[in-house]
């Protein structure tokens, strides 16, 4: 009897938690021409980004930044040329103000120079130039040519050459309550982009990697808001390694008249031709925007369904 009560006990307080978590899931409003499912309409598991994250993110400029203030050396020079958090380094350049706090990033390249979808550099180059955030750093000394800094954070190693940029304070963000997730919204008309770069130059992206995005404050977009990522099927038909699966025979040796899928090597058969373009298209994640640009933004996956690629699109999504 004992066992018995506190099970019940157990399971009547997971119900509540539960009840509790996913309030916000229940008042939300099914779509008309929708049935709801935990299929088609799962609960997100919102990730929550920390302080590395918020910190650590990078971003994509329109404009290069200054570089005439940069990391000379460190205290160990020449032995050593990697810093980290609590290391003391050496900044070159005018200005820096004692006690201040500074940022360290670098001005990338990607060294594969390879695009992973089609149009990947003409749209790069037109959101600017790419920067990783590698510290924060705290001046301690300005008595000699070279300040003096102290790094209080690090995101990655630093390195000599390196540009000191301004500090800047990113709070924690507020998340949204769970919410169910619409698997095949049709476009709301918001502002839309595409996922033009990653973090570390990633392809293949999942939840807590950071994303570039080719829209920023100019569209709307502002720190805290979401983006649902989605991928049509004919993305999936003009990509070189998916569309693969669309070549190779899907049919059965029962079928009197097997289907082809237009646009493929199988457009011989008298079946049915099966129309990519009628697809819906499937939203793939949640990315929560962590900075902004005038024409960028940088994004955290903090939800996904499946890998999200390079390329896809993205679309501003209200959170009800």
């Amino acid at each position: 009897m004992k066992k018995t009560g506190l099970l019940l006990a157990l399971s009547l307080a997971m119900g509540t938690a539960v009840a509790q978590t996913s309030g916000g899931a229940a008042d939300q409003p099914t779509p008309a021409g929708t049935v709801s499912t935990n299929v088609n309409f799962p609960i997100e598991s919102i990730v929550n980004p920390n302080n590395t994250d918020l910190q650590c993110a990078g971003f994509v400029n329109k404009q290069p930044l200054p570089n005439a203030s940069y990391v000379a050396g460190g205290l160990d020079t020449p032995n050593t040329a990697q810093y980290a958090s609590g290391d003391l380094i050496f900044l070159a350049g005018q200005g820096y103000e004692l006690g201040k706090n500074y940022r360290i990033v670098r001005e990338l390249r990607d060294p594969n120079r390879r695009e992973v979808f089609d149009g990947q550099a003409a749209m790069l180059k037109a959101m600017g130039q790419p920067y990783a955030e590698l510290a924060m750093v705290r001046v301690v000394d300005t008595r000699s040519k070279s300040a003096i800094a102290h790094i209080e954070f690090s995101c990655s190693p630093v390195v000599p050459g390196d540009i000191v940029a301004q500090y800047v304070d990113r709070p924690a963000l507020p998340l949204h309550p769970p919410m169910r997730f619409d698997r095949f919204a049709p476009p709301n008309g918001k502002a839309s982009g595409r996922i033009v770069m990653a973090k570390d130059f990633n392809a293949e992206l999942g939840t807590g990697m950071k994303v570039y995005m080719n829209l920023g404050a100019n569209q709307g977009v502002k720190v805290g808001d979401y983006f649902r990522a989605v991928r049509s099927y004919e993305a999936d038909l003009h990509n070189p390694v998916d569309s693969l699966s669309f070549k190779a025979s899907t049919a059965e040796d029962t079928q009197a008249k097997p289907p082809s899928i237009e646009q493929t090597m199988f457009t011989h058969s008298s079946g049915p031709v099966i129309h990519v373009a009628a697809f819906p298209r499937r939203a793939v994640g949640e990315i929560l925007v962590l900075q902004t640009t005038p024409t960028t933004s940088t994004g955290m996956i903090v939800f996904a369904m499946e890998d999200m690629h390079l390329g896809d699109g993205v679309e501003l999504d209200p959170q009800q």
